[in-house]
């Protein structure tokens, strides 16, 4: 089986590759560029280097569709999803153009490199931490995105090997405690949502106990997330469910660190997203730096 680390690029359809870098450019530049008067239009040479050690590289197909849009041309060292290092300094890829447009691309390029990057390599921290352990369920985002940014974040999720989960509202019916509470009952949340999305889309209910799982599972509910469990409830609750509604789904959230992540690793448990994946999740340092005519690199190729 391919690796989705290899493919997650060709989820990304041109247009919106294109849509993206040209939004990106005019946010950074909407009028004049004073700055590009002092270094013209002469053919430069820019470095690319990572000063992360040890980091999945993630994010290179809008890195290049920006400069792409100003004309500059991206030669990568290491394929998307390659963890790059160990050095404390590594050169990644090189790009060329003209000065002023280079420069003008730098920035929302490397913006986007450094989040992506960071949010893969954590989510391949993720991975490998359940794969030691043993578990075989996912480990998935959340919709705990950047307003803006989201199919960044999300792509970058794919690359590191973790689940997206839903992308946005329209791609499966979650319905949390506000959905309840308003509708009177799980059970009349979950009947007047599929009357809406029908057999196509699946259904999620937020419980805050087993009960409620129960009661979702009976309604209809294809997923049932137990919400700010302690891991030694969430493991009950879940086998219990689990032998009521052989076929039901679970998930586990609220609460999960990396730190603790393995606390929350049951055979019952089949999916444990995190918040953290894409919140206060560090980025990794990328920096660009345009070569003189007579420098010469000190870095291997």
């Amino acid at each position: 089986m391919t690796s989705p680390k290899h493919t997650a690029a060709h989820s990304i359809p041109p247009h919106t590759l294109t849509r993206l870098a040209q939004e990106w450019l005019a946010e950074d530049t909407p009028n004049f560029d004073p700055a590009g008067v002092c270094v013209g239009s002469q053919e430069v040479e820019a470095r690319l280097l990572c000063k992360t050690p040890c980091s999945v590289l993630a994010g290179s197909p809008f890195f290049t569709a920006v400069f792409a849009q100003v004309g500059c041309t991206v030669d990568w060292k290491y394929q998307e999803g390659a963890e790059i290092g160990p050095g404390a300094v590594t050169l990644a890829a090189v790009v060329s153009g003209p000065a002023r447009c280079l420069l003008l691309g730098e920035r929302p390029a490397l913006n986007c490199l450094a989040r992506a990057s960071g949010i893969a390599t954590r989510c391949s921290q993720l991975q490998r931490t359940a794969a030691a352990a043993g578990w075989r369920g996912e480990v998935a985002g959340t919709r705990k995105t950047t307003p803006g940014f989201r199919l960044v974040e999300k792509y970058a999720m794919l690359v590191g090997g973790a689940s997206m989960h839903r992308q946005d509202l329209s791609g499966m019916v979650m319905l949390k405690d506000n959905h309840v509470w308003a509708s009177g009952s799980i059970t009349e949340a979950v009947k007047a949502a599929r009357s809406v999305c029908g057999f196509s889309s699946k259904i999620e209910v937020e419980c805050d106990s087993r009960g409620e799982g129960s009661e979702a599972a009976r309604a209809g509910a294809d997923i049932v997330m137990l919400d700010n469990f302690q891991p030694q409830e969430l493991h009950l609750a879940a086998r219990l469910l689990k032998e009521e509604f052989p076929t039901l789904l679970i998930e586990a959230s609220g609460g999960v660190t990396p730190e603790n992540l393995t606390n929350y690793f049951s055979p019952h448990v089949d999916i444990v997203s995190l918040g953290c994946i894409t919140q206060g999740c560090p980025i990794v340092d990328f920096s660009l730096k345009v070569q003189k005519p007579d420098a010469h690199s000190k870095l291997q190729e």
